[in-house]
This record gives structure tokens, C-alpha cells and sequence, in this order.
């Protein structure tokens, strides 16, 4: 083992010089906005007022162009970040499809205005799903795409008359096709009983709105664009940078790495190159190491001119030095055995659906930890980036996920569909690059990839994320049959969804064990690829019990989780190499005969995170699996008197 894991090491330094250029092919970089001595961060959340547009074409907004005077009418107030869909008691604004307006008048500092050396910049952290953007009156922006940032500078616009309030409106639609991301299909009605439908291919809730903050933020004309980093091992530790800025006829450039106690342990004067760390604070995941996600800090001090005047420019990136690596049947990190035990997640909760909420997601990782959870996949779509930082100081490993959730329409595989999973692609790496938590690119979720397209389809998109990032392996999640999916030959980690006794044999709890292992061995014996079980589970009403179990049921829910467990003893001997169980929490649906009390029930904790009794079937689980690998470095015949700590 060791052997080969110092292999791979030497290969990745080679690719790690090979390669990096790869990673820095997009434009212009997406760096999240921080304070610094050089620019200033003003968040717009809170209040603005919001106005639907339920006129029979959904386009009367437009039509009478309400983007340029203060919007009118049945305006209400909408909070910001949130989804729009459950704040208030109208049941047609929860189901709503079409146009809405956001709208707010910010005080910009007078210094912004006053010193037009100050780039001012306008950042919307998501909207869902097709959003414009106007600054009083303006049209500034357009972005396609519900789950990723967009911004666009602004200062020359607020210059034009100083004395004017700067109004920002945003028009949101959340209208799916099939070919967006996810895909859906408007379904007009015949009896004009109702105008239309919106189908959508996906099992959770079609939530809108603004659902990450609004800032506004500076930097100075001349500034730092992007970063990106790529680290690895050899003896020690190795950051190679890579640094764009814009606006800039000539320059000087200081990189500086300091750790936690902020002593710099390495440095450069120039743009791009290879930091060396001795003694190096490797980034591990939670319960892996005893001092999980430990975090460097690269400053980056910009002095630039335009040939006229001079510009300084200051960013902090947080960094994380590890290493990832796959072999047919292990996960490295660090030249390490991985084995995920985790779970998978959607953004959501009670009233605010998708919206950002601090409360909420610092309660969702001390229930993580408290399971004994070391993963999770942001299933079907990228989460906040604020998210992810957690996960990076808290050593949670990440496999992130783009919206190719629910293709599952052969008219989803044609080139303008295609092209757009590109662009979303794109995007994800861009702003996703340099979180050390995401060890894994998947690109989308149970397709049909049996279909003749998929096979073109993925092997474009899986080589593209690759050309993208070539350090991190890539998925998708499949669901098919092992023998006629298409693009599973050009994936680096085959990722399976299966849900024995439920939608397959209902009830029959007894044949889970025969079905899992054969599923196992068919994947296995065909691509020699190590597999992770991505999604298992069964829906549970939390409080409902029957002895003997049946479906819906408490005691039906912890044995279809025990019968999969025997299995996965068995095979992360040999290749399975993680188990993510469906779900964390319930999360809401689309009403329906098949949605038990609203809702998708297949989570251990409910939506409003309380425990059901799977939850502690998975943190007995997880925590005898953190102690039994030995991870801390200890033999798992020792695990007894040396187990990992819970402080639960």
C-alpha cells in the first residue's frame, strides 16, 4: 500500500507542473468578496420590495418596462436571501412560474462614488433560475443558471449623477426547459382550466427567488482578477499559484503563505510559480487527523499603475495543502485511504426554502459531526460558497455537484443543452477551485444515460471538466443498468443510487443483502473502478412505529439502513469506497399521492433537524468506522483504549 501510494505521489508532482495551466482557462476570475485594506464589502440583504408578474403572458413586467421607475402595484416586502415561495399565505405565490421583480435603493458611500479609482461591483450570490439585472433603469447584467454568482461593475453607471439613489432591480424567472439545468417542460392545458404546468424531472421542491446574499463591494481600478492554487505532497509541501489581475499596465506582485499563528512559511514576488512548505500543516478531513482542516493564508499584495495613476490591491485566500488520488480500488487523500461515510443534503428548510441562513447551516454541521460524518455531496446543485468554506475549516469533505439533475428527456441531450452544461460547468470550477473540501466534480444525477446521445454527451462533458481541473477526479450518479450505461467508461469513481425494498420489491426488506452485493459485483467486474454508494434509503414518518416494520415506518427505515451496512462491510474490503445515505434531513417536494404529509421523508433528522432513530443508527455507525480504520494512525485492534473521541 505504501508502495503505491508513494507512486502516485511522484506522479501527481509530475502532473501538478504538467497541468496547472488547465486549471486557469476561464476569463476572469469569481473570487468571493472579502474585506481587506484595500476594498470594502456592503451587503444588501434584508427588505426590498417584490412585485410578481402574473399577467396571462407573464411578460406584461417587460412590456410596460417597470425596471425603470420604482415598481407600483400589489408590491409586498420580500426578504433577501430567500425563496419567495413560502413567505406568504397565497398559495398561487408559492406555486408562481414566471417573472418576478426585486427591487431596492441602496446608499452607495459617497468615497465610492467620489474616487473613481474605486472599481464598485454589484454580486449576486444565486438567483433562480434566468435573472436581469438593471441599476436605475439599466439593463447591466443577464445570468442563466440558479445556484452560482454573477456580478458586474457598476461605478461608472452611479457616477453618471451622484445625486440619484442607486436602484437596483432584479427580475427573476423561474421557468425550466429542457434545456436548462435542471430541465423541465411547460405544459399548457387544453381545458384553459389553468394557463400551464410547470413539469419538472426532479424529486424536490422548484424553489425561487434570491437565494444568496446581494453585495456590493470594491477593489481598486487595478486589481487582483483571480487565483488559483494547486497543492500536492513531496516530502514537502508544494502550492503552486497562479495570479491574474486586470487593469494593470505594469505592476509588482508579493505572494505571502502564512499559517494560523501568522508566520510566513513561504513566498514569492512573482505571478505564478511553486510555494515549498517545510514541516507542513497538511489539510485532513474530519476524524481522519487530530488536528482536521487546517487552513494557510495567501496574501496577495498588488502595487500596479495604468500610467497614470498608482493602485494597491490586497487579497487573502485560504488554502489547504493536501493531496487526492484514486486507484481501481481506493480513494487517497494524502496517500491515505479515504472511506466516505456521510451524507447527502438539498438547501432547504422551513419558510426561507433555499435561502441562505447561518442559523441554519452552523446547526447542520454540528449535527454532521455530531454523526460522525466526514462527507456529503451537494446533491442535485451547488450549494452557497459559504458552505463550503465551513466544510474547509471544519475538514468535511465535499463531492460537488452541478444541476444536471432530471435528464431524463432525449431532447435534453442536443447540443444547446450540452453547451449550456458546459458553461455551468465552467462556472462551478471557477468559483470552486480552491476549496480544498471538494475532492470530487460531479456532473450530474441520475440521467438516463442509457440513451444513444448520453454516450456523446458525457464523454464531452467529463473531458471538459477534466481540461478544467485535472487534479480532481469526476462523476456522475447513475442509477441505470450497469450494462448499458453510457457514460460510465469515462467517469474516475462510479457513484450508484439504489433503493432495494422500496421502489424496487416493495417491503421485501429480505432480499436487499442478495441485490446489493450483485449490484456491487456487476458494477465492479465491469469498469474496475472503485464505487461509492451514493444515495440509499427508505421514507420514514418520524414517530409512526409497527412491529413487524412496514414502509413509512420508523423500524422499516433503520433496517433497510442495517441491511445495506452488512454489505458495505463486506465490500469496502475490496472497492466500495464510500456510503452517502439519502438524506440528511426531509426536504419539501411537489404535492402529490406519493409524498407522504408533503414532503420527501427519507431523512434521518426531520426538517426541522430533530433526530429519528436512524440518526443514531448512523452516528453508532460512523464513529465505530472512524475508529476502526485507524485513521489517527492507530492499529484498529487498539481502537478500544485509543478510539476517537465523541464529544457527544
Amino acid at each position: 500500500m505504501e508502495v503505491r501510494a508513494a507512486g502516485l505521489g511522484m506522479l501527481r508532482v509530475v502532473c501538478l507542473f504538467a497541468v496547472f495551466d488547465a486549471v486557469c482557462l476561464l476569463d476572469s476570475g469569481m473570487l468571493f468578496p472579502r474585506e481587506s485594506p484595500s476594498g470594502e464589502v456592503k451587503e444588501l440583504n434584508g427588505l426590498w420590495d417584490f412585485r410578481a408578474d402574473d399577467s396571462t403572458n407573464r411578460n406584461q413586467s417587460f412590456e410596460r418596462a417597470r425596471y425603470k421607475k420604482r415598481l407600483i402595484g400589489p408590491v409586498i416586502d420580500m426578504p433577501v436571501p430567500a425563496s419567495y415561495n413560502g413567505i406568504t399565505q397565497d398559495a398561487a405565490l408559492r406555486d408562481f412560474i414566471g417573472w418576478v421583480l426585486y427591487e431596492r435603493e441602496v446608499v452607495v458611500p459617497a468615497r465610492w462614488i467620489s474616487d473613481e479609482g474605486t472599481r464598485v461591483v454589484l454580486r449576486v450570490g444565486s438567483a433562480h433560475y434566468f435573472s436581469i439585472v438593471w441599476v436605475n433603469g439599466v439593463k447591466v447584467t443577464q445570468h442563466a443558471g440558479g445556484h452560482l454568482p454573477f456580478e458586474v461593475e457598476i461605478g461608472s453607471l452611479i457616477r453618471k449623477d451622484p445625486t440619484m439613489p442607486c436602484r437596483i432591480t432584479i427580475a427573476v424567472n423561474n421557468t425550466l426547459s429542457l434545456e436548462t439545468l435542471p430541465p423541465g417542460k411547460i405544459q399548457y392545458m387544453e381545458d384553459r382550466t389553468k394557463f400551464f404546468v410547470q413539469n419538472i424531472y426532479f424529486d424536490f421542491f422548484n424553489y425561487a427567488g434570491i437565494h444568496c446574499p446581494v453585495l456590493l463591494y470594491t477593489t481598486p481600478k487595478a486589481y487582483v482578477d483571480d487565483i488559483s492554487v494547486v497543492t500536492d505532497l513531496d516530502k514537502t509541501g508544494l502550492v503552486k499559484y497562479k495570479v491574474s489581475v486586470q487593469s494593470a499596465a505594469k505592476g509588482t506582485i508579493r505572494v505571502t503563505l502564512k499559517d494560523k499563528d501568522g508566520r510566513s512559511v513561504a513566498s514569492s514576488s512573482k505571478p505564478s510559480g511553486v510555494l515549498k512548505v517545510e514541516d507542513v500543516n497538511l489539510w485532513w478531513p474530519y476524524l481522519m487527523h487530530e488536528n482536521p482542516g487546517y487552513l494557510y493564508s495567501m496574501e496577495v499584495h498588488l502595487m500596479a499603475t495604468d500610467g497614470r495613476s498608482t493602485y494597491e490591491d490586497m487579497y487573502t485566500l485560504p488554502v489547504g495543502i493536501r493531496s487526492v488520488a484514486v486507484t481501481s480500488t481506493q480513494f487517497l487523500i494524502n496517500d491515505k485511504p479515504f472511506y466516505f461515510h456521510g451524507v447527502n443534503k438539498h438547501e432547504d428548510s422551513d419558510i426561507r426554502g433555499k435561502g441562505f441562513d447561518w442559523s441554519l447551516i452552523v446547526k447542520d454541521f454540528n449535527l454532521l459531526k455530531w454523526m460522525g460524518a466526514n462527507s456529503f455531496r451537494t446533491s442535485h446543485y451547488p450549494y452557497a460558497e459559504e458552505i463550503l468554506q465551513m466544510c474547509d475549516r471544519h475538514g468535511i469533505v465535499v463531492i460537488d455537484e452541478c444541476p444536471g439533475v432530471g435528464i431524463k428527456d432525449i431532447r435534453s441531450f442536443g447540443n444547446a443543452s450540452l453547451a449550456h452544461h458546459l458553461d455551468v460547468m465552467d462556472e462551478l470550477v471557477r468559483r470552486d477551485k480552491n476549496h480544498p473540501s471538494v475532492v470530487m466534480w460531479s456532473v450530474a444525477n441520475e440521467p438516463a444515460s442509457e440513451m444513444p446521445p448520453a454516450e456523446f454527451y458525457f464523454e464531452t462533458l467529463i473531458k471538459h471538466t477534466k481540461d478544467l481541473d485535472p487534479t480532481r477526479p469526476v462523476t456522475y450518479i447513475t442509477d441505470s443498468n450497469y450494462a448499458r450505461d453510457k457514460g460510465a467508461p469515462f467517469v474516475d469513481v462510479i457513484c450508484v443510487n439504489s433503493y432495494f425494498s422500496w421502489y424496487h420489491d416493495s417491503g421485501h426488506l429480505e432480499l436487499i443483502p442478495l441485490q446489493l452485493n450483485n449490484q456491487f459485483e456487476n458494477w465492479y467486474g465491469k469498469y474496475k473502478k472503485p464505487i461509492i454508494q451514493s444515495e440509499y434509503g427508505a421514507d420514514a414518518v418520524p414517530g409512526l412505529h409497527s412491529d413487524p416494520p412496514v414502509m413509512f415506518i420508523e423500524e422499516y427505515q433503520n433496517i433497510v439502513l442495517q441491511s445495506y451496512h452488512s454489505v458495505f462491510d463486506q465490500k469496502k474490503k475490496q472497492y466500495v469506497i464510500g456510503e452517502l445515505i439519502w438524506n440528511f434531513a426531509d426536504f419539501m417536494t411537489v404535492q402529490g399521492i406519493k409524498t407522504i404529509k408533503t414532503g420527501n421523508k427519507k431523512g434521518v433528522f426531520t426538517r426541522q433537524r430533530q433526530p429519528k432513530r436512524a440518526a443514531f443508527i448512523l452516528k453508532e455507525r460512523y464513529w465505530r468506522l472512524a475508529n476502526e480504520t485507524g485513521r489517527l494512525g492507530l492499529p484498529p485492534s487498539n481502537h478500544q483504549c485509543h478510539a476517537v473521541k465523541n464529544p457527544w
